[in-house]
């Protein structure tokens, strides 16, 4: 263990398998305080134990929670502000496919509610502490396959044609948009925000869950010619703690450098508009950031 990231507080999202996984214990090497998200309690529980005995470092710690459902983000990130007073890293990794539509908690289309709803709502609890503790960092994992994606503001949540892989592929787009217009409302606050396609990579991913079976030999297939976790998590590890991308905003990455994102990820009009539609999902005053009374809007 090193101590480069010694006074850093670092959150990781889906930190309990992949890419989430390696990127904490990287993290952990470094020195910082690191705080895995996960669902799984027993999991969760025995990731933190393993990660702390890999790394030498005590200080790894849990939260538990679904963060596809809006009530369980407030509640995690409510329950991580009480016990750290400074976040200075955010990595927004948890993610899914399904390839059958389902719906939260919140009777959100899944793949939109954890990953896109999930990063927004929890990096909108987490903004006024990012911002306090100086010199921040939000990362967000995306995905090549945001290229094949546009926003459809028509039918956001698959309810009138669904489908597993258009829904991920637009969900990776919105975590770029997102990222893009999330960095011009942070600027000059000293508080980063950059976006990454970690490859593709061979873990459980999209393994899980109905599919064809089909589906399921073709991923098989695919995952021999995977790049490895370890691999796969590099560019959040740079974009997490690499002094060359410190004041580096709103970029997207690939291979641990700014690549361009499709010309649909550099729509800043779409992301605004993105921004807008997002918080209303959330029940977010897009204006002051005051949660609006009520749940979380379907539509």
């Amino acid at each position: 263990m090193n101590s480069a990231m010694k006074n850093h507080v670092c959150l990781v999202t889906g930190g309990t398998r992949g890419i989430g996984r390696e990127t904490a214990r990287a993290l952990a090497m470094n020195g910082a305080t690191v705080v895995i998200v996960g669902r799984d309690a027993s999991r969760t529980a025995s990731t933190v134990r393993s990660l702390i005995t890999e790394t030498g470092n005590p200080s790894v710690s849990a939260l538990v929670g679904d963060l596809a459902v809006q009530s369980e983000i407030v509640r995690v990130t409510d329950e991580f502000k009480s016990r750290h007073d400074r976040l200075n890293v955010l990595v927004n990794n948890a993610g899914g496919i399904f390839y059958d539509r389902q719906v939260s908690g919140d009777g959100n289309e899944m793949t939109f509610a954890l990953n896109h709803l999930g990063y927004f709502r929890l990096t909108h609890e987490l903004r006024e502490l990012l911002v306090a503790s100086g010199s921040a960092r939000i990362v967000s994992v995306s995905s090549g396959a945001h290229q094949m994606a546009r926003i459809n503001f028509d039918d956001l949540q698959g309810e009138q044609n669904y489908s597993g892989w258009r829904a991920y592929a637009q969900s990776k787009l919105a975590n770029i948009l997102f990222t893009v217009e999330l960095a011009r409302q942070l600027s000059g606050t000293g508080v980063t925000a950059n976006a990454l396609h970690p490859g593709f990579v061979a873990s459980n991913f999209g393994m899980s869950g109905a599919q064809s079976q089909l589906m399921t030999v073709g991923m098989r297939v695919a995952r021999l010619f995977a790049r490895s976790t370890e691999r796969g998590a590099q560019t959040s590890i740079y974009l997490a703690t690499s002094p060359e991308v410190a004041g580096v905003t709103g970029l997207y990455f690939a291979d641990s450098k700014p690549v361009p994102p499709s010309a649909a990820g550099r729509d800043l009009a779409t992301a605004k508009r993105l921004w807008v539609v997002t918080a209303g999902m959330c029940g977010i005053d897009k204006l002051n950031g005051d949660q609006v009374h009520g749940h979380a809007h379907t539509h």
